[in-house]
């Protein structure tokens, strides 16, 4: 299965991307979000990274991811700060609540997960409808540009007595269809054994900001505003690593 996140790869990216960990995105979306008047929606929320510090600022958050083993990590931690575990199981695709939502965010680029264009503007179409009048979408994105990126070299984290591993394999890119396919094969050693290891897929898909504006109008957003570098309203230049997209939900 393609972006599975099964038990080592969710350890992987727990060690890598602790809870609170920012790379400039939680200071930004903190920001945005201040004084938020509703709860807040956060789709493949992962191990709460962004989650967690968003909830100990005081804000009414939510989150879903499609991984146990992701979900199990952030419930993990929200029950060692006392904090509640708005966290459940459901994907991109089907998720349903009950409430509307002041703002619906996706940090990190998790977006770019959903490889097939239709069901992406699909995505966003739910996006729209899960919002309350005037609700926002804050969406990050990785620049078209990455698509020509090379796959890191093998990356290695202690964990006690326990050494994981990461080696990523480009399996294929497509520039038609503007998407990565990567395996990742991670391992856990102790004392010299391997003790277990996993092969996953990893597929993402990169926009263009234009092509990315389009498909927001479409699910039916407004004012929508362009930052790079988690610089609100200053466009992105050549050089940005991060595109964030905010929008509004019609009235």
């Amino acid at each position: 299965m393609e972006n599975r996140y099964g038990t080592l790869a969710a350890w992987v990216y727990h060690l890598d991307k602790p809870i609170g960990r920012s790379f400039g995105d939680i200071a930004f979306y903190r920001q945005r979000l201040k004084g938020c008047g509703g709860p807040i929606l956060e789709p493949a929320a992962g191990n709460g990274r962004v989650l967690i510090p968003l909830l100990e600022a005081g804000l009414d958050m939510r989150g879903f991811d499609a991984s146990p083993e992701m979900i199990a990590l952030c419930r993990e931690a929200c029950v060692a700060r006392g904090l509640p575990a708005p966290i459940d199981l459901q994907r991109f695709e089907t998720f349903s609540y009950a409430e509307r939502f002041a703002a619906v965010i996706v940090p990190a680029g998790s977006f770019q997960l959903l490889t097939e264009p239709e069901s992406a503007r699909a995505v966003l179409r739910r996006f729209h409808d899960a919002l309350l009048p005037a609700g926002r979408l804050i969406v990050d994105l990785d620049p078209l540009s990455s698509l020509t990126d090379a796959p890191g070299a093998v990356r290695q984290w202690q964990a006690g007595e326990d050494v994981l591993t990461l080696r990523e394999d480009r399996v294929a890119r497509s520039f038609a269809r503007q998407t990565t396919l990567s395996q990742l094969r991670y391992e856990h050693w102790r004392g010299g054994t391997l003790v277990a290891s996993a092969l996953e897929l990893f597929h993402l898909r990169f926009w263009g900001l234009l092509e990315f504006e389009l498909a927001l109008r479409e699910a039916g957003f407004s004012n929508i505003v362009v930052s790079g570098d988690y610089r609100h309203g200053c466009l992105p230049d050549e050089d940005a690593a991060v595109f964030t997209f905010e929008a509004t939900a019609a009235v």
